[in-house]
């Protein structure tokens, strides 16, 4: 137990790391949770119309994910050793890449938004449920195809001093964000202050609102305060990157990114295999993703920690005190996620109750979220050991490890048996979640190896 378990030191640095991102996350994802609440009060066809469009939109939301971290493992490695030069060709390759997903997104879900959006409609009982929950769905994806602009250069920017040990500012941004968005959610869903209740329409503008609000206050911070971000004074003279910086990001980031498109679509493939069982289970799995995400922020910052400690270590080459920090990094969350999985799945029973929806959806949503909960350790872990290998560089790995491993083993399970046997979604559930103690074991045994303890900066030609 003395390898797994850090000094009062460590465990001091992993907080004030991995709180601010908590933070930020929690109070996102609460008001998300609220968002949801509000939605679903005005009837299940917009919260299901809402749930499939940000489906859609969560592929590209990790696009950007994908394709701004293969470079980011490069800009924490490059911070650990001083190197303000390479941060800032860093951010440079950010902006091109950032700017290139957008424009592929805005292409594909402005000609294609529609009939993506019917895959996951059926069975929704009389044809008016499924007709309301596609036009709700439409309406919805068209306003926040606007916010992806101001979400792009976020992720930027917030990636960016992430990278470089600044965690309080996207958390402060994050904050103001999220109260913005609760404060016109609440106008412009059920319409007070004399404005017109709007229902889906309105949740997409409050959140399109709060983004251009989260992205002014990062974007205007970062270029006023040049002493803590030397990297931004000259970023935008030109975007010049060198040839050999590019190629290495290439190699290391594409497939990174590739595995986010992939893993990404893969989830959305199963929730599409989910949702033939009909509408009910697609707004009940809605209603636990939304419950259960507002817990899973303590695994997801404390892998956003992993990558960011143990890149810069590695980029340090420190190698021994890098293994050494993420076994314990590794255990500490899944310590966390034992207690937050227990809490979660004793108040199972309670969110489903909050929204206005049938008694089906009530059911499956609170089977759903237990099973999330007892997932969650094993979730915890597998977060872990993916950001551990993806600090070290080795994407292709965490290609095979996350992607191929959803393609090849979760989606194939899901639609066979939810299109050829009759067994409960719930039970159907259970296994596709749990099919991934699979993963668990592939994990350990790479991160034991140690395949990731490699410093990726040198001959970069910058």
């Amino acid at each position: 137990m003395k390898g797994l378990i850090g000094d009062k030191k460590f465990y001091k640095m992993v907080l004030a790391i991995a709180i601010p991102i908590m933070i930020q996350n929690g109070i996102t994802n609460f008001v998300s949770l609220l968002d949801n609440m509000m939605v679903g009060q005005m009837g299940t066809e917009q919260m299901t119309g809402v749930a499939i469009a940000n489906q859609l939109i969560f592929v590209f939301n990790l696009c950007i994910f994908g394709g701004l971290s293969g470079a980011g493992i490069f800009g924490a490695q490059f911070y650990g050793q001083g190197d303000k030069t390479g941060v800032q060709y860093v951010f440079r390759f950010k902006i091109i890449i950032g700017l290139i997903l957008l424009a592929l997104a805005e292409v594909i879900l402005i000609t294609l938004g529609e009939p993506l959006i019917q895959k996951f409609l059926h069975d929704g009982g009389s044809g008016g449920d499924l007709a309301s929950s596609l036009l709700y769905g439409k309406q919805y994806l068209a306003i926040m195809l606007i916010g992806l602009i101001p979400f792009t250069i976020t992720q930027i920017y917030a990636s960016t001093l992430r990278e470089t040990g600044e965690t309080l500012i996207p958390m402060k941004a994050g904050i103001v964000a999220v109260i913005v968005n609760l404060m016109f959610n609440w106008v412009l869903i059920f319409g007070y202050m004399g404005l017109p209740a709007l229902g889906a329409r309105g949740a997409a503008i409050a959140t399109v609102i709060s983004r251009f609000v989260e992205c002014s206050i990062i974007v205007i911070w970062t270029h006023t305060h040049v002493k803590q971000n030397p990297y931004i004074k000259g970023v935008y003279h030109s975007l010049y990157v060198p040839k050999a910086l590019t190629t290495q990001i290439i190699l290391k980031g594409t497939p990174l990114m590739l595995n986010e498109a992939a893993w990404s679509s893969g989830m959305t493939m199963l929730m599409q295999c989910y949702s033939v069982r009909g509408l009910s289970v697609v707004a009940g799995l809605n209603i636990a993703s939304t419950i259960s995400n507002v817990f899973n922020v303590v695994f997801i910052a404390l892998g956003s920690s992993v990558s960011i400690i143990v890149g810069q270590l590695l980029g340090a080459g420190k190698m021994e005190e890098a293994r050494e920090t993420d076994t314990k990094l590794i255990f500490f969350s899944v310590a966390s996620c034992l207690v937050i999985g227990a809490i979660l799945a004793l108040t199972s029973p309670l969110f489903p109750n909050l929204y206005n929806t049938t008694a089906d959806v009530k059911h499956y949503a609170t089977w759903f979220i237990l099973i999330a909960a007892v997932c969650m350790p094993q979730n915890a872990f597998i977060h872990a050991t993916y950001f551990t290998l993806r600090s070290g560089g080795k994407t292709i790995v965490t290609f095979l490890f996350d992607s191929v491993y959803i393609w090849v083993i979760s989606i194939p399970i899901a639609y066979a048996l939810t299109h050829y046997t009759d067994i409960n979604i719930i039970y159907i559930y259970f296994i596709c979640q749990f099919v991934d103690i699979i993963k668990c074991m592939i994990g350990f045994i790479l991160v034991k190896k140690g395949v990731w303890l490699e410093n990726i900066t040198v001959d970069t030609g910058n």
